[in-house]
């Protein structure tokens, strides 16, 4: 045991000599030490210095806030233990006042710290070394008269002891404990009047406690005993202000617990405590209570009186109406303002007052009433007696909000009136909220139709706030009703641009994005009900170039192109190309919208796309006479269709719409310069290889007999290549030979566009084709004048590749090459030896015209050549023998 008290010392000296920082050494410490109950006994002064040094630190320590509350509690609780540790077996009355002190103090940091067990062993502690200090000074005889004043100090120490075992026992829900140590300190002042107060607060602190928990019993107990206690000597109360409080939060206990159980307990309270000390809380929650208990309208009634008859303040009387009104009072809440308007009369306040008895009046829609009040007020304020700031304000949001819900009930000339009440407060101001009132004012005027005062209004809200969107759009709606397009467009212009200055200026008092756009939403509709459908598609472009929200944005673009769509239909075809170029800046900014729409539902987001997409489709389709539009509105129908599910149905569509822009393009490009058809092909290609990937993905998904979108696709590949002098159009000429059942108008289309500038070698493609089709493939049999004149197209071809040997295709001369042989292979079937040796030694001359191929087809077929002419012969021979 010796080795721990050592092992503690140790870690105590390292913490004052700051050999370990704070919190370790105070863990360790504490650890060491925490279960005093399990301390010894052991005689040894340097563990008392030890203790002494601990607590000493401690106490430099807590001025700063250098160590934490617990950390405070952790060094006292060991700096204690040692103490106790060290205590001789007859302590002298300094070890003991020493113990006294750090055990109360220790168990009070506890308390503090919210720990009230711990908390509990030091005070019990305190409280022993108390008795035997207290039995120590009753058996000495004091010769000097000094014993009293030493009793004193010991009892008033255990009454404070005493008090904080209540208070802990109160934290721990211990509330019959708590009393009985309060009433042992209740006890004690008899002998100790200056800690009256002290207690008193302690008790009333405890009834606080218990109050906020709606722990009413335990409140109403404890406060009830601090106002004992605090009439137990007048001279060391706490005061009467105190007392009556205490006796407001015991009444105000009686009144939440069971007030009518209760009404005379806790009127007597309130009762008493406007006696102890008159305040106008009390006087108020006298009225609670009476109110709460169901009085009678003249003890009600008395206790008004009483409150006017104080000092108080016209809030808490406007508070006291509302009370009485709460409680269904409503003649005496009356009564009781008119009385409170007389008793303020000459008050600053008075007219307060009054806009709260109007407020009152139009609650209970008792208008007439409330005119008559406006009207005193108003001639009051041109008399002399204005109205504060805050209470014309006041006045002026029930005016406008009453004039409000007259103009929803479309009672223009009572909303009017109402308006015109608020005008006539407005004495030399001019501000944006005068603008406001006059184009609510002109708002009226229109509704009534009265169109030169809606302008005069109109006209006084731009003199008071030029700079405001709400009055350009009160101009718009005038010029609307007047038929002036003009005006209404600029005051539309003027809206945009007024928004796009307040946003980008970040004041977000003056008006929001939405505001905006909604305002312009609303411009559109009233242009539509005026059948001004120019102005409404003004409006709805501005909202379009102005709104953040793309939902908004998309519904104002279905709206513009409706718009557009009915004047397609009432103009002529001269003027419908120009109306169909409206559309595709709508449709392209539809698309923008749908396309960062990531928010969006899906099944929404393929509506939206499939209406926009069908209307691209239909506006494809005007554009007969114009291939630029027509290829443009394509290319938009794809689009959209690309934001829809892939189903067959929209893959059908996509095929369909990439098609005919591909075709558009080429159609443009036969009408336009060489110089300007590069992008137009380019553009076509692209289209071309979106569609082929598109058809393959169908093609997987079914069958689709006599579809002729393969033929199709090479022809316009071939078409675009051809005019972009694209070496790759030998490869689209055998994927066109390639085809099944291929129809002779392909071909010869194919050959047309061969011929066409600036493709590779026309004379040659034609001459392919002529050959392709004079030597089809699988016959049985050759007519003798089909073979001449293929052997005439061939040597034709022999010329051509004579003239440019190094520039012509190798893989149609290896197509001719073989052609030949085939055939002569065909003619030696069929035993015409002549012509067989003819046609396979044309095929021969072909080889010399071969590069890359040459050598090994030169030696392959050298070889054949041989056994055909050896086979030749004997044939020959065979034949002249028969």
């Amino acid at each position: 045991m010796a080795a721990r008290f050592c092992h503690v010392t140790g870690l105590a000296e390292k913490l004052l000599l700051k050999q370990l920082p704070d919190d370790e050494a105070i863990e360790r410490l504490f650890s060491e030490m925490s279960h005093i109950q399990e301390l010894p006994k052991i005689n040894d002064p340097q563990l008392e210095e030890c203790a002494v040094q601990l607590w000493n630190w401690a106490v430099t320590k807590n001025v700063g806030n250098n160590i934490s509350k617990h950390q405070k509690a952790k060094v006292r609780h060991v700096a204690c233990a040692l103490l106790y540790c060290c205590e001789p077996e007859i302590p002298t009355e300094g070890a003991l006042r020493k113990q006294i002190l750090m055990a109360s103090k220790t168990g009070r940091t506890w308390l503090d710290c919210r720990n009230p067990q711990m908390a509990d062993s030091f005070l019990r502690m305190a409280v022993k070394s108390l008795e035997i200090l207290y039995g120590q000074l009753v058996s000495r005889v004091d010769k000097d008269g000094d014993m009293h004043s030493s009793k004193g100090d010991v009892e008033k120490e255990l009454l404070r002891i005493y008090s904080y075992q209540a208070e802990s026992f109160i934290s721990q829900g211990n509330n019959q404990d708590a009393v009985m140590y309060m009433k042992r300190c209740k006890d004690m002042l008899l002998r100790l009047p200056k800690e009256t107060a002290y207690l008193s607060l302690m008790c009333y602190n405890f009834g606080v406690d218990m109050y906020n928990l709606k722990k009413y019993e335990e409140s109403s107990i404890w406060l009830s005993q601090s106002y004992d206690i605090g009439k137990m000597n007048e001279a060391y109360s706490p005061g009467s202000e105190v007392q009556a409080k205490i006796l407001r939060l015991l009444a105000t206990v009686y009144l939440e617990w069971d007030c009518q159980t209760f009404k005379e307990k806790a009127l007597n309270a309130v009762s008493l405590a406007n006696k102890e000390s008159a305040s106008v809380s009390g006087l108020y929650l006298k009225v609670r209570i009476l109110l709460r208990c169901g009085a009678s309208e003249d003890h009600i009634r008395a206790g008004l009186g009483e409150m006017l008859q104080s000092d108080i303040s016209l809030d808490v009387c406007l508070n006291t109406v509302r009370l009485l009104l709460s409680d269904n009072r409503e003649n005496l809440a009356f009564e009781f303002l008119r009385q409170v308007c007389q008793h303020f009369e000459s008050s600053p306040d008075h007219g307060a007052a009054l806009v709260f008895h109007i407020e009152l009046l139009l609650q209970r829609g008792k208008e007439l009433l409330s005119k008559q009040k406006i009207e005193d007020i108003i001639t009051r304020h041109h008399n002399g007696k204005q109205l504060t700031q805050q209470v014309l304000s006041t006045l002026h949001v029930l005016l406008w909000d009453k004039a409000a819900k007259h103009f929803e009930a479309q009672n223009f000339s009572e909303a009017l009136q109402w308006y015109n009440y608020s005008l006539s407060l407005f004495k030399g101001h001019i501000d944006a909220n005068l603008a406001k009132l006059q184009r609510n004012r002109a708002s009226c005027f229109l509704k009534l139709k009265q169109l030169e005062k809606a302008k005069e209004a109109v006209a006084e809200a731009e003199r008071c706030d030029p700079e405001c969107i709400f009055t350009h759009f009160s101009v718009y709606k005038i010029a609307v009703q007047e038929n002036n397009a003009e005006k209404a467009s600029q005051a539309i212009n003027v809206i945009g641009l007024l928004s796009k200055n307040e946003l980008a200026s970040g004041d977000k008092l003056l008006v929001s994005n939405n505001a905006v756009s909604s305002l312009l939403s609303v411009a559109a509709q009233i242009a539509l009900q005026n059948e001004q459908q120019d102005i409404a598609m003004k409006a709805l472009e501005s909202l379009c170039e102005n709104s953040k929200d793309d939902s908004q944005v998309l519904a104002a673009l279905r709206c513009l192109i409706r718009l557009v769509l009915s004047k397609i239909q009432k103009s002529c075809d001269e003027l419908r190309g120009v109306s169909l170029d409206i559309l595709l800046p709508y449709l392209k900014m539809a698309l923008q919208k749908l396309s960062h729409q990531s928010n969006m539902m899906i099944e929404k987001r393929t509506e939206e796309a499939n209406w926009f997409r069908k209307i691209a489709w239909n506006s494809a389709l005007q554009c007969e006479s114009s291939p630029d539009q027509m290829r443009d509105f394509f290319v938009l129908s794809y689009q959209f269709s690309q934001l829809c599910p892939p189903d067959r149905t929209v893959l059908m569509g996509q095929k369909t719409c990439l098609l005919m822009a591909a075709a558009a393009s080429l159609d443009i490009c036969r009408k336009a310069p060489d110089f300007a058809q590069t992008e137009e092909l380019t553009q076509a290609l692209e289209h071309i290889q979106i569609c082929s990937e598109v058809w393959k993905t169908l093609k997987a998904s079914g069958t689709f007999p006599m579809d002729p979108t393969d033929t199709l696709l090479l022809l316009y590949e071939f078409e675009a290549r051809a005019r972009l002098n694209d070496p790759k159009i030998e490869t689209v000429l055998e994927s066109v030979l390639e085809l099944e059942n291929i129809d002779t108008k392909v071909l010869e289309t194919v050959a047309a566009l061969a011929m066409e500038s600036p493709a590779h070698f026309p004379s040659l493609k034609c001459l392919h084709s002529l050959i392709k089709l004079s030597l089809p493939n699988g016959v049985s049999e050759v007519e003798a004048h089909v073979l001449e004149e293929v052997w005439d197209y061939y040597e034709e071809a022999l010329s051509i590749i004579a003239a440019a040997p190094d520039d012509f295709p190798e893989m149609e001369i290896l197509w001719l090459l073989t052609r030949a042989w085939n055939t002569g292979i065909l003619l030696f079937s069929l035993t015409q030896y002549p012509e067989a040796e003819k046609w396979c030694g044309l095929a021969m001359s072909f080889v010399c015209h071969l590069r890359s191929l040459r050598e090994s087809y030169q030696t392959q077929m050298t070889g054949l050549y041989t056994e055909i002419l050896d086979k030749l012969d004997k044939a020959k021979k065979s034949v002249i023998m028969e």
